[in-house]
């Protein structure tokens, strides 16, 4: 044992005095996780709805009804401009994808029964242009749809009631175009169509929850416990072709020894890789890695017996040193990509989904997320941790089987 453990130590101590193993093994994941969670949403609360300027000439109160309506909508929102300086160039260089004039005389001609003309400025050529006038358009109608309810109603109430004062009539007709607006957008009865498909905004809350990082972490330690494995695995494959295993051989050195050594070697890294990396998830990254610690650490000696069994099959395959990268970097990108590391799994098709969980690092990701999105504890994560070790057996049971000392 004592043998085993020199063995560890010296490949450990060789690989850490080199700057670059750190930094690939810890800056580069926890660079990448930020980056990835960056992109997916990581940057904080984001309305994703077209930028449309209002700039309102009429400050009436049917003006702003007006704006409340079209702030309501789901696919522009508005910004409040308090002249027309600019809002054609900011429409020209793509900042607005709309803007929207509403003239002086707005609430009188309407309650005149007048049409009133509102200048729309977009860009023809640009379909978020054309989205934001479509959507301008559909909220105008329901708007004056709603006006002129309104209206109607007031001039039944007065045939009935017979004149009205001014101050009467406003309040009146107040009313009247509130309870058409609600009735709009809260209709008192509605049809719904289910769909059987899940919606892409439901999915993706289901795939990231309330943290984009819930995906980017566990996906780039994933990836990178394979890229780590290049220096354990190119020790290895150096100290064959400089015959440093043979010679250890004409000592009382076994090949079990030898093997298990470095087995332990790759081991104790991914581990030391997957306990910092978890730790930087959960204390800064807001991720609840250890709110079930036993879960969370059971995952990760799987996970860390898996990458150093396939650190062993990658030195038994590679006969150079060149061969080490070509054998380690093939396999991160394949098993990544399929596996849901970049993109989760629940966004591609069913068949390919099928396909990533032949893959290791499918289940990795299906233990980590659920322990971050669902709150599994140790009994949920034995099939992903159990999946990960009979890959574990495969990996090393070849690598025991055809490794080669010379």
């Amino acid at each position: 044992m004592n043998k085993i453990f020199d063995i560890t130590r010296k490949d450990l101590l060789q690989m850490v005095r080199d700057w670059k193993f750190v930094f690939f093994l810890l800056v580069m994941p926890a660079g990448f996780t930020l980056l990835m969670g960056f992109i997916f949403g990581g940057q904080g609360e984001i309305d994703p709805r077209l930028l449309t300027a209002v700039i309102d000439q009429d400050q009436s109160a049917l003006s702003v009804a007006f704006q409340e309506i079209l702030g309501t909508s789901d696919t522009i929102r508005i910004e409040l401009r308090e002249t027309d300086e600019g809002v054609e160039r900011e429409v020209d260089n793509g900042k607005a994808a709309a803007a929207l004039i509403i003239p002086a005389g707005f609430d009188r001609r309407l309650k005149a029964g007048e049409s009133v003309a509102l200048q729309v400025m977009v860009d023809p050529q640009s379909s978020a242009g054309v989205t934001a006038n479509n959507e301008i358009r559909g909220l105008t109608a329901r708007f004056s749809g709603a006006v002129h309810t309104a209206l109607f109603s007031l001039e039944t109430y007065r045939q009935v009631v017979g004149d009205l004062s001014a101050d009467a009539a406003q309040e009146y007709f107040n009313r009247g175009l509130t309870a058409a607006l609600q009735a709009w957008q809260d209709p008192p009865v509605t049809l719904e169509v289910k769909d059987a498909v899940v919606a892409e905004a439901d999915l993706a809350a289901e795939v990231y929850g309330d943290n984009p990082y819930a995906h980017s972490s566990p996906g780039m330690m994933a990836q990178f416990a394979i890229a780590g494995l290049i220096s354990a695995a190119m020790v290895l494959v150096i100290e064959r072709k400089t015959r440093v295993l043979a010679r250890m051989l004409t000592t009382t050195t076994t090949r079990v020894q030898i093997l298990a050594g470095h087995f332990m070697t790759m081991f104790l890294m991914i581990l030391a890789q997957f306990l910092v990396l978890t730790l930087f998830g959960d204390l800064l990254l807001g991720l609840s890695y250890y709110e079930q610690p036993w879960a969370t650490l059971l995952l990760i000696g799987a996970t860390a017996l898996f990458s150093a069994s396939l650190g062993m099959l990658i030195a038994t395959l590679a006969k150079v040193e060149e061969h080490v990268i070509i054998f380690t970097m093939i396999p991160m990108f394949v098993l990544s990509a399929l596996g849901g590391a970049w993109m989760a799994l629940e966004f591609m098709p069913a068949s390919m989904q099928t396909i990533g969980h032949f893959t290791p690092i499918a289940w990795v990701m299906d233990g980590f997320k659920g322990i971050l999105l669902r709150g599994w504890g140790l009994n949920e994560v034995l099939k992903p941790a159990g999946i990960l070790l009979v890959f574990a057996v495969v990996c090393l049971g070849f690598s025991a089987w055809k490794f080669k000392f010379e």
